[in-house]
């Protein structure tokens, strides 16, 4: 007895349903050739096409005046638009339509499914289309986000902004924490305010002192010229009085002086402060030998004789 006989099938009736199967499927795909092939024409001039359009609009779109961003984000929807409506036609010339109408609702229930399980990268989308339309940021700002990432923003797409550092690495920041938390923009004023800390010895002339640091400031290169430069005094130091000289340079996308001006300034200052005598003290401790307070290290020792015989020390009253 054979095996399909054993397990109660009939191989022959098994064989011809696939051959028939396979035969029936081979017929369609060649009754359907033509239109699979216009398919595929449609979709590859579809992509070239949406290419086309989306380099040439997204430069038209930024001669209008729209900021860069914009112009990339929209001629991006343009993109995305037209892909859609090629691979539509294209499943219409496969006489794909009712398919169609069932892709788009599983699209939708799809959706809503993902819109809930990646809620977080929902978030960061909405939070670009917000950045990319209201602009607290651009391409070239300089940006200091909750985290204490700064440098120039490289990129803003839907989902992350694109920061390069000061020292070269790129911090990818999700759009939402630009959106739902606090950064600073130093580029958005066009200015910037360099702080240079200091001390005097108490013996200075603060008067003096305060021309002559001001007029230390005012012959740097770098600094801006519409603003003068101030100085306002900190405080009492430990072993200083201190003060802190404040002076505004350029800072936007294209002139970023904060960093050298903050170097002329130190050198400036130090220099000005050497050709007056004007001393930056080093930190100074005074100590204190008495059990009671107020006793000089000189009236301490006063107090003691040392025995060179056996090199002890005795107290002897003075």
């Amino acid at each position: 007895m054979s095996t399909a006989e054993v397990l109660g099938y009939d191989t022959q009736k098994i064989f011809d349903k696939i051959t028939n199967k396979l035969s029936g499927w081979l017929d369609i795909i060649i009754e359907n050739l033509p239109n699979f092939v216009l398919a595929i024409i449609l979709i590859i001039c579809t992509i070239f096409i949406a290419k086309t359009i989306k380099r040439l609009s997204a430069t038209y779109i930024h001669k209008l005046g729209t900021n860069e961003t914009i112009s990339r984000f929209l001629s991006q929807l343009i993109f995305l638009g037209i892909l859609v409506l090629g691979i539509m036609l294209a499943l219409s010339a496969m006489d794909l339509t009712k398919t169609v109408s069932s892709i788009l609702a599983g699209l939708g229930i799809i959706g809503l499914a993902l819109g809930f399980a990646f809620q977080d990268t929902a978030a960061n989308f909405i939070s670009g289309v917000y950045i990319t339309f209201n602009q607290p940021y651009k391409i070239g700002d300089i940006i200091q986000t909750h985290d204490g990432h700064e440098g120039s923003v490289i990129d803003i797409n839907l989902r992350v902004t694109k920061i390069k550092t000061y020292n070269g690495p790129i911090v990818y920041v999700p759009n939402r924490y630009l959106f739902q938390e606090c950064f600073t923009n130093f580029t958005e004023f066009a200015q910037r305010r360099v702080q240079i800390e200091c001390g005097v010895s108490y013996g200075e002339d603060l008067e003096q002192v305060e021309q002559i640091a001001i007029e230390s400031a005012k012959n740097l290169k770098s600094r801006l010229q519409s603003e003068e430069p101030t100085l306002f005094w900190t405080g009492f130091g430990d072993s200083s009085i201190n003060f802190s000289l404040n002076i505004w340079c350029k800072f936007d996308e294209h002139t970023k002086d904060f960093i050298p001006l903050r170097n002329e300034a130190i050198i400036a200052l130090k220099k000005a402060f050497d050709k007056n005598d004007i001393m930056i003290p080093f930190p100074i401790r005074t100590l204190d030998f008495g059990i009671k307070g107020g006793t000089q290290l000189n009236k301490e020792l006063s107090g003691l004789s040392i025995s060179p015989q056996n090199g002890s020390t005795q107290t002897s009253e003075s």
